[in-house]
């Protein structure tokens, strides 16, 4: 065994190096989301093929997942992460083209789900390898994939809106970002400092002793985290398209930033609350968002899908923030990687969820699926609110400062 000793000031600039990659990383991964509408408009394209749009990321991000974080835990974290954030300038490089028709859009969204799949899960165990604090390590890594998730869409949305080259621009913006990414890349150090080198290819990472808190709080919380934005971004957008002349575009991306940007900023409270209250909160949070826009879809106004993104955001931020949390503190330091990426494979299947959707009311009618979505979130909550895991996920594990690397 290696360790590794932070140096202080130095591990500040290498940790918010890491953290910008990390934004300009998830950045990307919604420029494209509210230019979906475009999209449907210039390919005629029907709504469960925009759904398809959207989640096919998950079948990119999901192997990328199971594979990245065994792989950096055997060869190190930059082996892992750079090759991917490469990847992730080509993806966007790739929607310059999307004119030439389907097959492109969801190539380059197969594109950003592998680069997601390496990248955040691996990033994110090599923040919690920075900074010695998991709390810390695990809020600062959803912060900045969180505002990277929310500002890319609202950027996006208003730039698809009103500026020149609506399909274009917003992609150039991000090729932007990613330019600085690789260039502050190099000054994060690798943590591991003794790689195995060997290993599973896969490898779940979940400790035996932790298996039932995983499986009974980790596993729920993970399912709310990306459901919940996918529904503001995608499912709500759709339903009330038709409502929405002339504002489609930009209303998209404001819903899909102010629920990404806001769970970027409740984050802060799962420090205060305990994983075990924060998931069941945010769980309870969601729930309010999709009666909100089963609400809106009822009445047809537009803006109440404002309200409910916000509370969706909320719901996405604690769960996400409590989920990360107590996977640290569950996961054995020589599998972390494997965890965390367990965690977020779990956590992805929710950009499945607008496929269900529309698969379920046969790509015209959302309001049996955004029910059944409803029921099922509240018995999230109330699995949650049992805590029979709480003093585990509670409490850090005895060995969380200083880190030891495998």
């Amino acid at each position: 065994m290696s360790r590794l000793t932070p140096r202080a000031g130095a591990l500040t600039v290498q940790a918010k190096a890491l953290a910008f990659v990390l934004f300009a990383v998830a950045f990307g991964t919604n420029v494209s989301t509210p230019l979906l509408l475009l999209y449907r408009e210039r390919l005629d394209l029907s709504a469960t093929s925009v759904t398809v749009i959207f989640a096919v990321y998950a079948a990119g991000l999901l192997p990328a997942l199971f594979l990245a974080g065994p792989a950096s835990d055997r060869l190190g974290r930059r082996p892992v992460v750079v090759p991917f954030v490469v990847v992730s300038v080509l993806a966007s490089a790739m929607f310059l083209g999307a004119s030439a028709g389907l097959w492109v859009l969801l190539l380059a969204r197969l594109a950003q789900g592998m680069v997601s799949g390496a990248v955040f899960s691996v990033g994110s165990a090599w923040m919690g390898e920075l900074v010695p604090d998991q709390g810390a390590a695990s809020r600062a890594a959803a912060t900045a994939l969180s505002l990277g998730f929310g500002l890319g869409p609202l950027t996006a949305g208003a730039l698809a809106q009103w500026a020149p080259a609506p399909a274009l621009t917003p992609f150039v913006v991000h090729l932007v970002l990613m330019a600085g990414a690789l260039a502050v890349l190099r000054r994060v150090p690798e943590t591991l400092l003794a790689p195995r080198g060997t290993g599973p290819l896969l490898n779940l990472g979940v400790p035996r002793a932790a298996r039932q808190p995983f499986l009974r709080f980790v596993v729920p919380a993970a399912l709310c985290v990306f459901t919940f934005p996918s529904v503001a971004a995608v499912t709500l957008p759709l339903r009330l398209q038709a409502a929405m002349p002339g504002i489609a575009l930009v209303v998209t991306g404001a819903a899909a930033g102010l629920a990404l940007t806001t769970g970027a900023f409740v984050q802060r409270l799962e420090k205060r609350m305990g994983p075990a209250l924060a998931a069941p909160a945010g769980a309870a949070a969601g729930a309010l968002g999709l009666a909100l826009g089963l609400v809106a879809a009822a009445v047809d106004v537009p803006w109440v899908l404002l309200p409910a993104a916000t509370a969706l955001g909320v719901g996405y931020g604690l769960t996400l923030a409590a989920g990360l949390t107590a996977t640290q503190r569950l996961a054995d330091p020589a599998a972390r990687g494997a965890l965390v990426s367990t965690f977020y494979a779990v956590a992805y299947l929710g950009f499945g969820v607008p496929v269900v959707i529309s698969v379920v009311g046969e790509g015209t009618s959302f309001d049996g699926g955004l029910q059944g979505l409803l029921a099922c979130t509240l018995a999230i909550v109330g699995l949650l609110s049992l805590r029979l895991d709480r003093a585990t996920v509670d409490r850090p594990r005895p060995s969380a400062a200083p880190l030891t690397t495998s």
